[in-house]
């Protein structure tokens, strides 16, 4: 899907997203229009989604992380959950999954205390049955592709 030359233009966009294309092509050795129809090719296919600042909630006074993972009422499905969750905005991520539970949310607060009222606001949602939360201590491993992408394109480690 992807080859050598496309995985270094990711890898540099990833590691400074504001370099510009005309920059991009002088350090990777290529054309400007190669840089450029690689990027829109990737975006096209969906492999490049979006150019857009990362945010770190811990630096907006979101200091707690924790997982939760909900049993929701199967009657009505996941769509009407999952959009009365989206709704929250300490709820950052969402997945439905398979195993003890439907779906798997990570969210945000301030402190303990907000979190157990984000919790409350959670179990409040129409659908959502039970809820079992485990807090992280510590991120090891943040959310990362890059790995991926080199494994992708032939350079795994």
């Amino acid at each position: 899907m992807i080859d050598g030359l496309d995985g270094r233009v990711i890898e540099l966009f990833t590691a400074e997203p504001r370099i510009g294309v005309l920059e991009a092509s002088r350090r990777l050795g290529v054309a400007r229009g190669t840089v450029q129809a690689r990027l829109d090719r990737l975006a096209r296919q969906g492999v490049i989604r979006g150019y857009g600042p990362e945010i770190d909630p811990a630096a907006l006074g979101y200091g707690v992380t924790a997982f939760v993972t909900l049993q929701i009422r199967q009657a009505g499905g996941h769509d009407p959950v999952v959009a009365r969750l989206a709704r929250v905005p300490e709820v950052i991520e969402l997945h439905t999954i398979t195993g003890g539970g439907d779906m798997l949310c990570r969210i945000v607060a301030r402190n303990n205390q907000d979190l157990q009222r984000v919790i409350d606001v959670i179990v409040d949602v129409q659908g959502v049955e039970r809820a079992s939360s485990v807090i992280s201590l510590a991120t090891q491993i943040p959310h990362r592709t890059l790995p991926l992408v080199r494994a992708a394109a032939g350079d795994g480690d």
